[in-house]
């Protein structure tokens, strides 16, 4: 009896600790309907412990309504990746609940919310980048490619962004990644142009274009293969190498990069730039050795290793001259190095081909 009766008075526990927070849920509802999303936050995380154990109904409710509250501060530019990255999760809770109940309430409405969410941030990651918020942009095309890793692009958009707010730390780790994807941007972009605006289009698909095209509404198709965006990531990286200091890898992606583009001028240029770092961490370690035998030996050695280092640039800036004969910054480079290595008879007659 006494057992019966504790089963009873945990069942009622468990049912009155259900009503409470429906009752709470639907007041975070009523703030949020009335545009209070801060207020609607402030109630789901004091209950949101409890939903852990509360019945399926109750848990839709709640995610849900996170994933909402979520999507407004999202779409209102408060922290947008951050908050879109809750939303996604909340809604995706709703799917998974709802899934393994089989009771549908909010799946259909999450779906619709999660697609609507990706097509607004990714319009918030192009207009920031347009109006130089380059870190927003990142981040945003970044919580866009976790949300759906099939659309590489905007992984690449993440780290264009990343490359130009000069967060390089975050512009690596997305470059990277599109290395290991293997990701050329190497597509097929159909475009036909709107008859009412006269302005040209992008469509999905070819079947897209050509059911507008059936319905009158556009004209003029073409077909637009973007170049291999190869060259650019690997250049990328080892730029972004070369501003953390990362010497070795950044004369590796440039190295690669030239196997991609025999005229990488870029590569030519900054490759005799690596060099010259790689000299100057040998006269850093040179200045630190004392007077005894054995590291005067070893400085020695260290300096003349420091030239030859130094004449490794050469070969670059002569292939970048090749390709542009008036290249400035090569001219300058390669003259500095004929200078500081007394080659004075290259030095005088690359000043008098000026």
């Amino acid at each position: 009896m006494k057992k019966n009766f504790k089963i009873l008075l945990l069942l009622l526990s468990i049912s009155i600790g259900a009503y409470a927070q429906k009752e709470e849920i639907k007041e975070a509802q009523s703030y949020y309907s009335k545009g209070k999303t801060q207020e609607a936050l402030a109630i789901l995380k004091k209950i949101e412990y409890l939903i852990v154990n509360a019945p399926v109904e109750v848990k839709s409710d709640f995610y849900f309504t996170k994933g909402n509250v979520y999507k407004d501060l999202a779409s209102k530019n408060v922290d947008a990746a951050a908050n879109f990255a809750l939303a996604v999760g909340a809604y995706q809770d709703v799917l998974l609940y709802e899934n393994d109940s089989q009771i549908y309430k909010y799946a259909f409405k999450a779906s619709l919310a999660l697609k609507e969410m990706k097509s607004k941030l990714v319009d918030g990651a192009y207009n920031d980048f347009k109006a130089e918020k380059f870190k927003e942009s990142a981040d945003k095309s970044y919580e866009v490619y976790l949300f759906d890793k099939k659309d590489v692009r905007n992984l690449f958009n993440a780290a264009s962004a990343a490359f130009a707010a000069k967060e390089y730390k975050s512009a690596i780790k997305y470059f990277e990644e599109l290395k290991r994807l293997n990701y050329t941007g190497e597509m097929v972009i159909f475009y036909a142009t709107n008859k009412k605006t006269k302005q040209e289009e992008a469509f999905i698909s070819m079947s897209a274009r050509e059911a507008s095209i059936q319905e009158g509404l556009y004209e003029k198709p073409r077909n637009v293969n973007p170049p291999s965006k190869k060259e650019e990531i690997l250049t990328s990286l080892a730029f972004c190498y070369m501003e953390t200091n990362d010497y070795c890898s950044a004369e590796k992606y440039y190295e690669d990069a030239l196997q991609v583009n025999q005229n990488c001028m870029t590569c030519f240029i900054n490759l005799a730039y690596v060099k010259i770092q790689f000299k100057k961490e040998l006269q850093d370690l040179m200045g630190t050795l004392g007077n005894s035998l054995g590291e005067m030996q070893q400085y020695d050695k260290l300096d003349a290793q420091k030239d030859e280092i130094v004449k490794s640039a050469i070969p670059y800036l002569k292939k970048a001259l090749n390709i542009e004969p008036k290249n400035e910054s090569a001219t300058k480079s390669l003259l500095g190095i004929y200078r500081s290595l007394n080659m004075t008879g290259e030095y005088n007659a690359l000043k008098n081909s000026m």
